[in-house]
């Protein structure tokens, strides 16, 4: 199991940091760790927009700006959302007219995709136009890319989960309506969707000891990418009936119930092995959601299941992979938004842990080929792109989100 992640020898507190100053010599990550968060933020920036030329040039300039992958998840929308986020932070025009002709090639790529949701399918290109047009102050195309957004027509075999499912279609809807403005997408039209998956998820559970059960390609998932953690994440940001309330906090419980001894949780139902500690599965994801829970019901059984899955990725959560998919970059996000939840600095401490550890040994230890840059090593989720998006998170930790989970 231990191949999976390097040994996380990092002091585990801010304070263990002083002492450990004191009684050791110092290697570049413990002077990192030593230093000022705004000093490590300021490194972080400069490093994050140098990576972010690198990622446009390999993902936009090397393709003669032609789209084959559009998708969020590994293609040219990644590099789009990665701008979106340093145009957020520069306020450089350049960098939203680039994000504005990034999606421009995606939507006529995505034209016509059968895929529905924000991070692989059509509705991400849709979505995130339609932001970009209104930061840019361009009505028409506004009007043009919500139109296109609102004529996307689910399958009805359509799976319920966040990459390929229905809740990725809502999520979609959900940064709309963040972004735009409230009802841009209707709660009628949100809740016909709601509706299918509570639906679905009450007839696979058939009464079981779970409210809530979902398949993907045959197998009960629990994670974030394909399985209930996603489901219920998204769903904890729709109008649910008081019901409908009481099956997504009923499902979280029967997850925590039967977590590993670990802390850990399995990646499907059923499942023994207690290996992953990513994003997609097991408890990196699955503390993203309960600490949604603990935000919006207030119980305290939430909020301690959070801080105890947190525990797990800081344990085993520096991973011998770069992404935020399944990678350190993803794990990072985790103290983020418990750091959010709680207000506790040394939640911001272990981000900053995570984020040093990348910036000081990542690059070189993907070129020594003991950790894994990805099989599309310039993409969001997958390489760089994502560790380029968080060290610009690390700069506002309070306004960090993990990209199209969190909203």
């Amino acid at each position: 199991m231990a191949d999976r992640f390097f040994p996380n020898e990092m002091p585990e507190t801010s304070l263990a940091v002083a002492a450990h100053e004191t009684t050791t010599a110092q290697d570049s990550l413990t002077k990192l760790l030593s230093l000022p968060y705004t000093a490590v933020s300021d490194t972080l920036k400069n490093s994050a927009l140098a990576l972010k030329q690198t990622v446009v040039n390999e993902t936009w300039g090397v393709s003669g700006k032609r789209v084959q992958d559009y998708t969020l998840y590994t293609g040219a929308l990644g590099t789009a959302y990665l701008l979106f986020k340093a145009y957020q932070v520069t306020k450089n025009d350049n960098e939203l007219k680039l994000c504005c002709d990034i999606v421009k090639a995606c939507d006529s790529a995505s034209r016509d995709s059968g895929c529905v949701t924000f991070i692989c399918g059509r509705a991400g290109v849709c979505a995130l136009g339609a932001v970009l047009a209104k930061h840019a102050g361009d009505e028409r195309l506004l009007d043009l890319y919500l139109t296109k957004f609102k004529e996307i027509k689910l399958p009805s075999d359509l799976p319920n989960e966040l990459l390929y499912g229905r809740v990725g279609f809502l999520w979609a809807c959900s940064f709309l309506n963040k972004h735009i403005g409230k009802d841009t997408i209707s709660t009628a039209q949100m809740r016909a969707v709601v509706d299918e998956i509570i639906k679905a998820g009450r007839r696979l559970a058939n009464r079981g000891r779970c409210p809530l059960m979902y398949e993907w390609h045959g197998k009960k998932y629990w994670g974030a990418a394909h399985g209930l953690a996603g489901i219920m994440h998204v769903l904890m940001d729709m109008e649910l009936k008081p019901d409908q309330v009481e099956d997504v906090k009923g499902t979280l419980r029967y997850m925590i119930k039967n977590r590993f001894p670990s802390g850990n949780y399995p990646s499907s139902e059923g499942s023994e092995s207690d290996r992953l500690v990513h994003w997609c599965h097991g408890a990196p994801g699955v503390t993203l959601t309960l600490a949604k829970a603990a935000e919006v019901f207030g119980e305290k059984e939430f909020l301690q299941a959070a801080v105890d899955a947190g525990e797990v990725v800081w344990k085993r959560g520096l991973l011998k992979r770069v992404g935020i998919c399944h990678g350190i970059s993803g794990n990072t996000y985790v103290f983020l938004s418990l750091y959010r939840l709680t207000g506790n600095v040394e939640y911001l401490y272990r981000a900053k842990a995570f984020a040093c550890f990348l910036y000081d040994r990542a690059q070189k230890l993907i070129a020594e080929g003991k950790m894994h840059g990805g099989d599309r090593p310039y993409s969001l989720f997958e390489g760089i792109g994502g560790m380029t998006h968080l060290f610009l998170d690390m700069i506002e930790p309070s306004e960090a989100r993990f990209p199209a989970y969190e909203l």
